[in-house]
């Protein structure tokens, strides 16, 4: 009977904090299509009439098309290209260096310590000298930072976690080292290496300083709705809310596309 009661009580509790960590986001979602009327109002309204006028608002506003363009190519090429060389480079440092492995992985670290407002001004002036400022590749650029040592830092122990043994008999058989790495380490590590690519994707996506700093017309999505808050004498609580929601929207939509993937490489890896 008591224990019946703990794991009432355990289940109960933890229902209780799944739905306060949903409460914000379920009520930015009403928000979005609601008035500003049903928004300010001293009583919190449950019941009304929704409207896609928000939404409207936002996806009529070309600023805002420009800057989901901007970021889905900014953000999808600088997690691409960061994968493309973190992975391997992750994979190196887990199976083939042995002395300073600690050291590189903390200076692989470390690049994510640096906060932006450290490198955006030098960046300033690099990308203003070379002509490369307010586009799309300058950004990309200065993104590789956040994404390959991101990517690294996070893919080293999930290759770490892969059996040497696999490794060795492959090595027997005659494959290759990219073989190995392609046919053996990668699939058996996908799982892991999902994560990182999803965080990675997450923390670029939401980058706001750097995109601010150096670009002005080529503005990701996160500055176009930061400046959303500036529309007229009224704060467009509304308006803000459906652009949260749509900022949302690509890395779900990223997360999705990238676990078919995966689940596909993996059912071939095994096969």
């Amino acid at each position: 009977m008591v224990s019946l009661i703990r794991r009432t009580a355990a289940r109960g509790f933890l229902v209780l904090m799944i739905l306060i960590a949903l409460m914000p986001i379920v009520w930015t979602i009403l928000g979005s299509f609601k008035k500003l009327k049903d928004i300010v109002t001293p009583v919190p309204t449950l019941i009304f009439t929704p409207t896609l006028e928000n939404f409207a608002t936002i996806l009529q506003n070309p600023s805002i098309r420009d800057g989901l363009g901007n970021s889905v190519v900014v953000v999808g090429v600088s997690v691409m290209l960061g994968a493309l060389f973190g992975i391997p480079a992750a994979y190196s440092l887990a199976r083939h260096v042995e002395k300073k492995k600690d050291d590189l992985q903390f200076f692989v670290l470390s690049l994510r310590f640096m906060p932006p407002v450290a490198i955006a001004i030098p960046f300033i002036i690099l990308y203003l000298d070379s002509g490369i400022y307010d586009t799309l590749a300058g950004l990309i650029l200065v993104y590789l930072i956040s994404t390959i040592s991101t990517v690294i830092w996070l893919s080293v122990p999930a290759f770490e976690r892969v059996p040497k043994e696999i490794e060795e008999a492959a090595a027997m058989e005659g494959c290759s080292q990219t073989e190995i790495f392609l046919k053996f380490a990668l699939p058996i590590a996908a799982p892991s290496l999902f994560g990182s690519l999803v965080f990675t994707f997450v923390l670029v996506w939401n980058e706001l300083l750097l995109a601010l700093t150096l670009a002005a017309e080529n503005s990701t999505l996160p500055v176009v709705a930061a400046s959303i808050t500036s529309l007229g004498k009224e704060v467009p609580w509304g308006v803000i809310n459906a652009s949260t929601v749509i900022l949302v929207l690509p890395p779900l939509v990223f997360i999705g596309l990238l676990m078919s993937f995966i689940n596909r490489m993996v059912a071939t890896g095994r096969k």
